[in-house]
């Protein structure tokens, strides 16, 4: 019987031919094949993701080198950074140029308040990165061997910290900008009982962090066992990159308000 919908008439795959029948050979070939991946299928696999994550925090590096070199392109790499961030949130498909174009902008941010610090405090630099390693891998140590899963109670939790930290750091970014404050950390730099408020904030928004990492790793793991379309990658890599930098800048403020103003 003919196709009628044109869809189907009009392609080779749907008009009747002969089907031809495989000789033994030809099975044999097929049945040795090995299975096809996540690749072969065009679905989210963890290698893909990682790979997709390296070339993205490849590409913030190379501007975070940029960003060192010329300090002044930290203040624009993090306004066009975070213009990118919201793009690539609120998108409802991950673009691969907007992710790379959001690591870029995000390495000047970096690589030029990295540089400032560092000329201020030396070593500084060198003790937030290791510091960060060290939170991912405890962190990745913790999920791998399941000691570490986020709950629907924690997430809520965790998600309205978040908003008050942004709603504290907008406002205390405001009264630095009109020079309410005295200390070079603004609020941060306020004691209580002897402790500086923003070695407090920093302990636990180093937990933040941490959390938020875990939530990057279990939306991974979710995509590649639903089979989400292999794009979905660049979004893993996108969240690991956004939480990895919010990371290395908090340890980054810690240790400089532990070394003093």
């Amino acid at each position: 019987m003919s196709n009628s919908n044109p869809a189907f008439s009009r392609s080779l795959a749907f008009r009747e031919n002969p089907v031809a029948t495989p000789d033994a050979a030809t099975l044999d070939e097929l049945y040795g094949k090995p299975s096809a991946t996540g690749s072969d299928t065009g679905r989210m696999t963890y290698e893909d993701t990682v790979m997709k994550t390296l070339i993205a925090f490849g590409v913030l590096l190379l501007g975070a080198v940029v960003g060192w070199v010329i300090p002044a392109l930290a203040i624009p790499g993090l306004i066009i950074g975070l213009v990118l961030a919201l793009v690539n949130i609120f998108r409802k498909q991950p673009s691969r140029g907007l992710i790379l174009a959001y690591a870029g902008f995000e390495g000047l941010f970096v690589g030029g308040i990295s540089a400032i610090f560092n000329g201020m405090w030396e070593g500084i630099v060198t003790q937030a990165v290791f510091g960060t390693l060290a939170v991912i891998g405890v962190t990745l140590f913790l999920f791998l061997s399941g000691k570490f899963r986020t709950s629907p109670r924690m997430n809520r939790i965790v998600m309205v910290a978040m908003v008050g930290y942004l709603v504290f750091s907008l406002v205390n970014f405001g009264l630095m900008a009109f020079g309410a404050t005295d200390g070079m950390f603004g609020l941060r730099s306020v004691e209580i009982f002897g402790i500086p408020m923003g070695v407090i904030l920093g302990i636990l928004v180093v937990f933040l962090a941490a959390y938020s990492l875990v939530m990057d790793f279990e939306s991974i793991k979710a995509g590649v066992e639903k089979g989400a379309p292999r794009v979905y990658g660049w979004q893993g890599a996108f969240g690991i990159m956004v939480t990895v930098v919010w990371l290395y800048v908090e340890i980054l403020r810690l240790l400089a308000i532990l070394r003093g103003d």
